[in-house]
């Protein structure tokens, strides 16, 4: 049986920059420390949320090895390696198991948009190749390309294919996926509005934007849940859902970036070609994080 890397809300975490671009490592441990304290359950680094798409490789590696060495064991640390080259995906994974993470978040190859059986081919290619379990990312708004239950369950008997980070938005095909695949084959939902409604479904948790503002609460939607406690994991989804909502009211990571401004944090600016919201959308933003609370 294939343990889960992690139950619970993993934090898909922002790469916090200067005023001049280049990656804040004081900012960064901040961070990190804030979020093992408020009850996050894994980190996962240079995600989407953590701009990767702009981190040059050698950022991308510097942060992963900050970051396993900041956590200490702690918590797992998950490393976003995915790319729609099979071959630099390999390449990247590889270095970032040797600096010790407990896992790879393996997105699906955008752009290129792989047939199914390309993409058994490319997960598989990659499983052989690697002794870090691998997390799938499902997330075709983005890629253009998508993970269909079928070849979950093909890819689920891999030894090295733990999971699946499911950000489809479809509840019937995530029903599905975790029908057909093995029992020890964890799906994560990657929208946070959606904790509830997999987990119920035999989900084992979220990897999370919602958790670099509110760890805690997603923290306990997911822990409930886990606990068979689904009134409570319902009810705490209910009431924080406009504040899930808010964190995409533009492309992610803009909204939680501006949200971790107002709260204090060091996040610093995005990356182009993303950019700040406009006045209006922020002004929306900020009313919502009042009303939870978060900023006075």
């Amino acid at each position: 049986m294939k343990k889960p890397i992690f139950t619970g809300a993993g934090v898909a975490i922002i790469t916090p920059f200067t005023a001049d671009g280049a990656v804040n490592y004081p900012a960064l441990k901040t961070i990190l420390e804030y979020q093992i304290a408020h009850g996050t359950d894994a980190i996962v680094i240079c995600g989407t949320t953590g701009e990767s798409a702009t981190l040059t490789h050698e950022e991308h590696t510097e942060a992963i090895r900050f970051t396993v060495e900041t956590v200490a064991g702690r918590i797992p640390v998950v490393a976003g390696t995915g790319s729609n080259d099979t071959a630099y995906a390999l390449k990247l994974s590889n270095e970032a198991e040797k600096i010790g993470v407990d896992g790879l978040l393996m997105v699906t190859p955008y752009y290129n948009k792989a047939s199914q059986e390309g993409l058994y081919k490319h997960y598989t290619y990659l499983a052989d190749r690697v002794s870090t379990p691998i997390i799938i990312y499902n997330v075709p708004s983005r890629t253009g390309c998508e993970v269909k239950p079928e070849t979950y369950a093909e890819l689920s008997h891999h030894k090295m294919i733990y999971g699946a980070k499911e950000a489809t938005g479809n509840l019937s095909s995530i029903a599905k996926t975790i029908s057909l695949c093995d029992d020890d084959f964890a799906v994560y939902s990657g929208n946070d509005d959606q904790i509830t409604p997999i987990m119920s479904l035999g989900g084992k948790g979220v990897i999370s934007v919602l958790s670099n503002i509110a760890p805690q609460v997603a923290h306990d939607i997911a822990a409930s849940a886990l606990n068979g406690d689904f009134e409570t994991s319902r009810k705490l989804q209910l009431e924080y859902l406009e504040l899930c909502n808010a964190m995409f009211m533009d492309v992610n990571p803009i909204p939680v970036k501006q949200a971790m401004r107002m709260m204090g944090f060091d996040a610093g600016p995005l990356r182009m070609p993303l950019c700040d919201m406009n006045e209006a959308n922020t002004a929306k933003l900020e009313a919502v994080m009042r009303k939870y609370g978060l900023v006075k």
